[in-house]
Formats: structure tokens, sequence, C-alpha cells
């Protein structure tokens, strides 16, 4: 116990010291994972892929509503991802599933490699396709963040599109404006297409 209060005083000791903006950032990020913690462990409903056996059981079914429901996909000790929505239904005439208030996590080789929070998602149960819609935004494991209208996720292994008003960020280093980004398959390369504007940060001399 007295281990952990010594390292709780040196962290917030550093803290501290950081800038009022870099404060911010660092609450933000620990907000969207006390949120991610808390909807993984109140959701109401743990599914995989919706149990499509048990919701294609009737014939004249259609579309099944459904609240605090939770899709991940993992195969063969693999995890690719984990989406949750507060509220959602599922079209087994289209293998689509509609979420809303979602968030959730894309992985790479079993760890988080993105993390992310919209208004509405849907996930195409034929193309394992996750597309994200309205107030898109997510942080990537080295602490860069983007904002942007629409984000397509096609596999662990595949680029990710965003699309609309995209706004990518690493505090005090740059931000970069564009109407398209695409990411590489590892997370680590960013390519902005369309009308572009992109800021550099001077590093501050400590």
């Amino acid at each position: 116990m007295e281990k952990f209060k010594k390292y709780a005083l040196k962290y917030y000791e550093k803290f501290k010291g950081y800038d009022k903006k870099k404060k911010a950032y660092i609450l933000a990020i620990f907000a969207v994972i006390f949120v991610m913690l808390w909807a993984f462990i109140s959701a109401g409903v743990i599914t995989s892929n919706f149990n499509r056996s048990q919701l294609k059981n009737s014939e004249n079914e259609q579309k099944v509503d459904a609240v605090g429901i939770i899709i991940t996909e993992t195969k063969e000790g693999q995890k690719y991802f984990e989406i949750y929505g507060e509220t959602g239904h599922y079209s087994n005439d289209h293998n689509i599933a509609t979420l809303h208030n979602v968030i959730g996590n894309f992985y790479k080789d079993n760890e988080v490699s993105m993390s992310f929070q919209s208004s509405k998602g849907t996930y195409n149960e034929t193309t394992g396709v996750i597309t994200l819609y309205e107030n898109t935004y997510i942080v990537l494991k080295d602490g860069v963040s983007l904002k942007t209208d629409k984000l397509v996720w096609s596999g662990s292994d595949k680029e990710t599109i965003a699309e609309g008003n995209v706004v990518i960020q690493k505090v005090d280093e740059m931000k970069s404006v564009a109407q398209k980004c695409i990411i590489g398959a590892n997370y680590d390369k960013f390519k902005i297409l369309g009308k572009t504007k992109t800021e550099v940060f001077e590093k501050k001399k400590s």
C-alpha cells in the first residue's frame, strides 16, 4: 500500500507540472477509458455476432431491438475488436447491426491499438466492416487523437479510412485538418488527402 501511495504521489506531482492543454488531454483520455470500463461491466446483453442462431429462429423476424449490446470478434485466440452500444438493432435480412452511442476498441496482436466513441455505428456481419458515423472521436496508442464525420474499419490488416472534417492532433506536437485520412494497418502512419492544413508546434524547453 505504501508503495502504491509513493507511485501515486510521484505521478500526481508530475501531472501538476503539465500545462493546462496537456492536463485537459490526459483527463479526456481517462474519461474515455472510464466510460468504456463502465459500459462493458454494466452491459445487460453480451453477444458475439448477436447470437445469430437465436435471432434467426423466427422466419418472420426481420429486426431485433436491444439495450446494452457488446459485439466482439475473436479468431484463433486473436481479438480484433469490441464495440458497445447503449441501444441498437439487428436486421437479419441484411446481416447488419446498427448501434447508437457507441464506444470500443480495435486490436492489433491482442493489444488495444485504437479506442473510439461515436454517435452511431454499424457492423456488417457478412463483410466484417465497422462504420462509425457522426461525432466520431478516436485515440491511438501513441497519443494521437482524430475527429471525423465517418470512419470505416475493414480489418486489423487493412487501412482505416476517415472522411469528412478530419482533425488529427498530437498534444504540443502537431495538428492537421483534412477532408480525408488513411490510417495504416499498423496505426502508425497517416496519409491526408483533399484540402489540408498542418501545423507543427515547437516543443517548449523545460
